[in-house]
């Protein structure tokens, strides 16, 4: 999801970023994904590569590099959130055999703080740190402010194709919606109708990560 600031080089760099969080790229690749020229392009993932937000893979392409690694560890720390939910989104991931993420609002899009990846070969992989959306996905529909009666909402191939997820609402202290918690992966495992198979696990596990913020604060 591109955003824009109206500093132009910046909004480049991140959008490299971002096409490469998604997975890695060659340079033609990360061509078409940002829509950026192809020297605009190459010369920003060769700068982001200097700087060690981005490095080469065995195959050439350009990869996450181990900068962002760094800072994420320091961004954590300072985001107590993530690390609260942490075993608690590691046991849904378990319970469940699918990824498991939570998800917090930032303006009108939401941000990935944490994702554990399934045990299956076929899995949908959500980066930590990846942006998307309020308006698609179960997530997003979550933390925008959609409610339902059994506590969670569900998505079929909404925001991708072949991809279904189930979320429920993380409530602070205050009652507002403080994240989301989710389960995503596979329709052919998960489903069309992944709430009947997973909701109830996913409330649950909010329910649990409300009461480890309770008793954090």
């Amino acid at each position: 999801m591109d955003i824009v600031t109206g500093v132009g080089v910046l909004d480049k760099a991140v959008n490299v970023l971002r096409a490469v969080a998604e997975r890695p790229r060659s340079l033609a690749a990360l061509q078409t994904a940002t829509g950026l020229p192809r020297a605009t392009a190459h010369r920003l993932a060769v700068a982001l590569e200097t700087h060690g937000l981005l490095r080469r893979d065995e195959e050439g392409r350009f990869d996450l590099g181990p900068e962002l690694a760094s800072l994420g560890r320091e961004a954590a720390a300072r985001f107590p959130l993530a690390e609260i939910a942490l075993p608690v989104i590691e046991s849904l991931r378990d319970q469940t055999g699918e990824s498991a993420q939570l998800f917090v609002r930032e303006g009108h899009s939401r941000r990935c703080v944490l994702s554990l990846q399934s045990p299956h070969a076929l899995r949908w992989i959500v980066p930590e740190g990846v942006l998307f959306p309020l308006d698609v996905g179960s997530a997003g529909r979550v933390l925008g402010g959609e409610t339902s009666a059994s506590g969670w909402i569900a998505s079929v191939e909404e925001r991708e194709p072949g991809v279904a997820s189930v979320s429920a609402p993380v409530r602070g202290p205050d009652g507002d919606v403080a994240a989301a918690v989710s389960v995503s992966g596979p329709v052919e495992r998960m489903s069309r109708q992944p709430g009947r198979v997973f909701g109830a696990r996913v409330v649950a596990a909010a329910r649990t990560v409300e009461d480890r913020l309770a008793a954090d604060g």
